[in-house]
């Protein structure tokens, strides 16, 4: 059953580390009474190590990862009520292989790739996935805006690789719309007026393929 504001009854935000993603979410949630999935990722008590010696704590904060995304996928993608009719995510189990794929060694990551593989066999795809792009240097301005302490060591050279992790998986998309929304010096969670074209941008039907839209 979809919200009579979209034509979807699940859409995943995604984006590199601090693109907006979870702002975007709560926001959609609060004003179209949206089922809301926010990951729990300072439940992870590996990430700030993670940060500070990647090559020793890698394997276990992606495995930490996987496996709390797994859960709580699995208690709410399956449920959805008559008064939540959307469910808006802020981020795709995909995520996990590609942050993997980007941290792990090639032996981790084979490992890595055969849980996964069994893990994301049963979910169920979101009916559109959006990408929220910002170039490094904004995304480094809002990581330092924010102000995670265990966020303030991430590198540019970081972000440009998970950047083009995420470009290079999207290309290979084929069974649902992406849409790719251009971001860069928008805070749309200051301004409500950017925020509506974000919305109105959602509220589109899409046909299975990529599209870049720069609404600004």
């Amino acid at each position: 059953m979809k919200n009579k504001d979209f034509p979807y009854s699940y859409i995943a935000i995604e984006g590199n580390i601090g693109a907006g993603k979870t702002t975007l979410c709560q926001m959609m949630a609060e004003q179209y009474a949206c089922k809301l999935i926010l990951e729990q990722f300072t439940d992870n008590p590996f990430l700030p190590f993670f940060y500070q010696n990647p090559e020793r704590y890698a394997f276990p904060v992606e495995l930490f990862f996987m496996t709390e995304r797994h859960k709580q996928l699995q208690q709410n993608l399956p449920q959805q009520s008559l008064f939540e009719t959307l469910t808006v995510s802020d981020y795709f189990f995909v995520k996990t292989l590609l942050f993997a794929q980007n941290n792990l060694s090639n032996e981790e990551f084979r490992l890595f790739q055969r849980l996964f593989n069994i893990l994301n066999a049963t979910f169920t795809h979101p009916d559109l996935l959006v990408y929220l792009h910002r170039s490094v240097d904004d995304l480094l301005f809002n990581i330092k805006q924010r102000g995670r302490a265990f966020e303030q060591q991430i590198s540019k050279s970081y972000l440009e690789q998970i950047q083009g992790v995420y470009f290079s998986y999207l290309k290979s998309i084929t069974d649902i719309p992406v849409l790719i929304l251009y971001m860069d010096g928008i805070r749309f969670w200051e301004n409500p007026d950017q925020f509506q074209t974000i919305v109105q941008a959602l509220q589109q039907p899409y046909l299975p393929r990529i599209y870049h839209l720069n609404l600004f």
